[in-house]
């Protein structure tokens, strides 16, 4: 059987939209050498939108009718715009659905007030798909200056897993990131139509070998308590317990700190980090 000139239409509509994107445009490092056609390779959209490279190539090949959620997930792998989206889900026959729009999440002014109250305790507030929505000035010592990450890149796991730094800060690294990664399969249960998770996911998959082996695995856990220990450059070895307290106004922002006991050795240390942020903050606003 033929295939339909919809389908047709459908996939050269695709492979349009590929040709136009570049590794950079969506995250991917670029290290493959010289391209032999423009944009991106028909793999590195299908990894992007979490679906195999040999159904990819049936509906650019016209072969396959697609799902809806599929047509979904490569309209974000692809980064269509709401027109070309609808063209899209039209070409295959399917009703596109009205996108779901979630406002972008702004921290509690409850919770800003607490982070701005822990001057000797490192904490931060995690919103919808692990993101980082604020921080404390110890915190942002102990961990990574989070101010100088873009906004849209302000994600704990996509920094555990893109900052090189975090492999040599906390002193298990692999335990801390494969946790991570369960923690977000359970974010991902919650909001499984979440655009900006499976650009996340897809991102991560394609960029770490380690990312995408553990979430084939689909290990699940939810924030709650445990304990780290990182190898801070400046402060030396710090180990630390880690408590999650939940928004009563927002249950999708959540307030992580890392606490120590007093006396210990550990205690001591954060006091000497926080003194330690606050020169630097210091010096450099003079």
């Amino acid at each position: 059987m033929s295939p339909s000139p919809h389908l047709n239409e459908l996939g050269e509509f695709l492979k349009a939209r590929r040709s136009e994107l570049t590794p950079r445009a969506v995250g991917l490092p670029d290290n493959a050498g010289k391209r032999r056609v423009a944009g991106l390779r028909r793999e590195e959209v299908a990894q992007l939108a979490a679906i195999s490279t040999d159904y990819y190539t049936r509906l650019e090949q016209g072969r396959l009718p697609a799902s809806a959620p599929v047509l979904e997930a490569v309209a974000q792998a692809l980064g269509l715009d709401e027109d070309q989206r609808r063209y899209l889900f039209g070409l295959a026959g399917k009703e596109a659905a009205e996108p779901r729009r979630r406002a972008r999440q702004r921290v509690q002014p409850q919770l800003r007030r607490v982070l701005d109250d822990l001057t000797a305790t490192p904490a931060v507030v995690l919103g919808r798909r692990m993101d980082i929505l604020a921080w404390n000035s110890l915190a942002a010592a102990m961990v990574t200056d989070f101010a100088a990450v873009p906004e849209k890149h302000r994600n704990y796991v996509r920094i555990l897993f893109t900052d090189p730094a975090m492999r040599t800060l906390y002193a298990d690294w692999k335990s801390v990131a494969r946790m991570a990664v369960a923690q977000l399969r359970m974010e991902a249960a919650k909001y499984p139509d979440d655009p900006g998770l499976t650009a996340l996911v897809g991102e991560l998959c394609v960029q770490d070998g380690d990312f995408r082996r553990w979430w084939a695995a689909h290990h699940v856990a939810t924030l709650g308590v445990g304990a780290k220990t990182l190898d801070h450059p400046v402060a030396g070895q710090l180990s630390l317990d880690w408590d999650t307290l939940t928004a009563g106004t927002d249950p999708d922002q959540q307030l992580v700190v890392w606490t120590a006991e007093a006396g210990s050795p550990t205690y001591d240390r954060l006091r000497i980090l926080a003194s330690w942020a606050a020169d630097h903050a210091v010096s450099s606003a003079s």
